[in-house]
């Protein structure tokens, strides 16, 4: 787990999202989850946030919320890496589940070796 942590935190800072937002260790926890149990991106609300919450001794709303503001700052600061991470073009902003699940299949990916996070490949 603590190695899928520091995975997710090393890919949300390559979107451009720095470790002073609050959502920041919130999104890292939240995609280290989904790694090794994806079905939580089924229950986002009801399962996962509530999650999060606990583990960081606050509220699944707050926990929210602060995604939520990591996506924006994602999406303004490397909206590019993020269509690549998720295969697609993205038109819009993707809404906080389909950001945890790209950001979660990039984690899967760089730990199958796939892509890495070194700049070699997609990430």
């Amino acid at each position: 787990m603590e190695e899928r942590l520091f995975q997710a935190g090393d890919l949300l800072r390559r979107l451009g999202v720095t470790a002073n937002y609050k959502g920041f260790p919130y999104t890292a926890y939240a995609v280290a989850l989904c790694a090794e149990r994806p079905e939580l991106l089924l229950l986002v609300t009801k399962d996962l946030y509530p999650q999060v919450a606990r583990q960081y001794s606050t509220t699944w709303q707050a926990v929210e919320r602060n995604i939520r503001t990591v996506v924006g700052v994602a999406w303004r600061r490397n909206p590019e890496l993020l269509g690549r991470m998720a295969g697609v073009g993205l038109e819009a902003k993707p809404r906080s589940a389909e950001f945890l699940s790209i950001v979660t299949a990039g984690l899967q990916r760089a730990g199958s070796g796939k892509i890495g996070l070194n700049g070699a490949g997609i990430i």
